[in-house]
């Protein structure tokens, strides 16, 4: 196992630009694209739903501001796996791995692939697009396969690829924003905060939560920290930079869908870049950004593919996931079978479930590990865990406590609203629990063995 951990390092080859375009590239994903609808539903008004989103971003800043001094503390792969292991106990490591193997990587790869063929089926203006759920599946798991392989050939194809489709999808956002601003339908209110329905602090916070949704991947770029040129440099300007790109685009494109549709229309959409395309430019215009929107999507689900191995990566290293994942690809120098298992449940969870499903699963148990993490933040300091020469997050401890709070309360407000989805991913980490037993019982007799202590035959007794 040691000449393993020897050899099988993984090289500082990413640099400031893919670190960045790997943050905004997991925060821009199918949320922004479906979320709106949802959030409009909730809050009575389009001005309230602006502040949803403002709020939200504010949450995502302080976020990065603390994970700029935890990253920068424990400069490895591996983000809050390494973080909770080190600052809490390895099961918590082993639980946010767990977590992250399911919801946090393999669910949202799931549904960034589904809502791709949901966007290019609703710009392909054919029959077979209505209604059909078997090929929309088909090309979802077909994208899947693809980018599993590109990420599986090399970081520095992998890299290249998630460059370009970032900057794909800024150019759409950006474009969709500010020409929809610029000649778009004048038919909607952008700011009003006049009621349409009573105000509800549960179904706010529930708003807001959804909204977080789309936030949540703020903190990608500490996932690759081992992997990151000058880490200490790059690593907090790639992850304040990237966070801050993307609060700007999302205001932008709800102003953009905002102005484009009536608050009527607007609640309960779930395409509504389509619908708000469709109203300021017409029906042609409209599905060729359907179909552009679809691609941009490819740029979360690429870094999703590209990020979640390091985790299991950093897991088998430390014996407690498959050991086989922490081996690397005698070429390409990359966690090759950690990628081939993500790619695995990402297409049987596009095979067994829908977007709605996946979103409200993925938002709760998303917020639970981050915050741990943020939390142990104090820990750091007062046991001066980690590399004191870190980065460190000011003004402190404001920024900590206010996200804390935030997304304690933002939780409760979720599991009051959606109890049922909420507690399945409760469930999901608390079944990581007798897994983490198990594992380690497994681990001490393949030792003992090793070692002679006892022998393979004698286990059963």
């Amino acid at each position: 196992m040691n000449s393993m951990i020897q050899t099988d390092q993984l090289k500082r080859r990413i640099g400031l630009t893919t670190a960045t375009a790997i943050v905004v590239a997991n925060m821009i994903g199918s949320g922004i694209f479906i979320t709106t609808g949802f959030v409009a539903d909730k809050v009575p008004g389009p001005g309230w739903v602006l502040l949803c989103w403002i709020i939200g971003g504010l949450i995502a800043i302080s976020g990065a501001l603390c994970y700029a001094e935890l990253s920068t503390r424990m400069p490895e792969v591996g983000g809050e796996y390494v973080y909770l292991k080190k600052l809490y106990h390895p099961m918590l490591g082993f639980l946010t791995g767990w977590t992250s193997l399911i919801v946090g990587f393999s669910a949202p790869i799931a549904s960034a692939a589904l809502s791709f063929a949901e966007y290019i089926f609703a710009g392909i203006d054919i029959p077979l697009a209505e209604g059909i759920v078997v090929p929309k599946k088909m090309i979802a798991i077909l994208i899947i396969l693809i980018f599993t392989i590109v990420h599986y050939l090399g970081v520095q194809l992998g890299s290249r690829v998630q460059n370009i489709l970032t900057a794909l999808k800024i150019v759409i956002v950006v474009g969709l924003a500010s020409i929809g601003l610029a000649i778009g339908s004048r038919a909607g209110t952008i700011v009003s905060f006049n009621a349409n329905s009573s105000f509800n602090a549960v179904s706010f916070g529930t708003a807001i939560m959804l909204v977080m949704f789309s936030y949540s991947g703020w903190n990608a770029s500490s996932y690759i920290a081992g992997e990151l040129k000058n880490p200490k440099k790059n690593l907090p300007i790639s992850l304040l930079g990237g966070t801050t790109i993307v609060i700007i685009l999302y205001l932008a494109i709800n102003l953009f869908i905002l102005h484009a549709l009536p608050y009527s229309e607007l609640k309960g959409t779930i395409a509504v870049v389509e619908a708000a395309s469709v109203r300021a430019f017409g029906n042609w215009m409209g599905k060729v950004l359907s179909l552009l929107v679809g691609l941009a999507l490819l740029s979360s689900l690429s870094a999703f593919i590209m990020i979640g191995p390091r985790v299991y990566y950093a897991m088998a290293r430390d014996r407690l996931f498959l050991p086989f994942a922490a081996r690397l690809h005698p070429r390409y120098n990359v966690p090759g079978r950690s990628i081939i298992i993500q790619g695995v449940i990402a297409i049987i969870l596009v095979l067994i479930s829908s977007i709605e499903q996946l979103l409200v699963y993925i938002i709760f148990a998303l917020n639970i590990f981050p915050w741990l993490a943020v939390l142990g933040l104090f820990l750091a300091r007062k046991k001066g865990i980690g590399e004191e020469s870190a980065v460190k997050v000011k003004p402190y401890p404001l920024v900590p406590i206010f996200f804390l709070s935030a997304s304690l309360i933002l939780m409760i407000f979720m599991y009051i609203g959606r109890p049922m989805e909420s507690t399945a991913s409760i469930l999901t980490v608390l079944l990581g629990i007798p897994c983490y037993f198990l594992w380690i019982k497994g681990v001490k007799i393949s030792n003992k063995i090793f070692s002679g202590e006892i022998k393979s035959k004698d286990i059963d007794n």
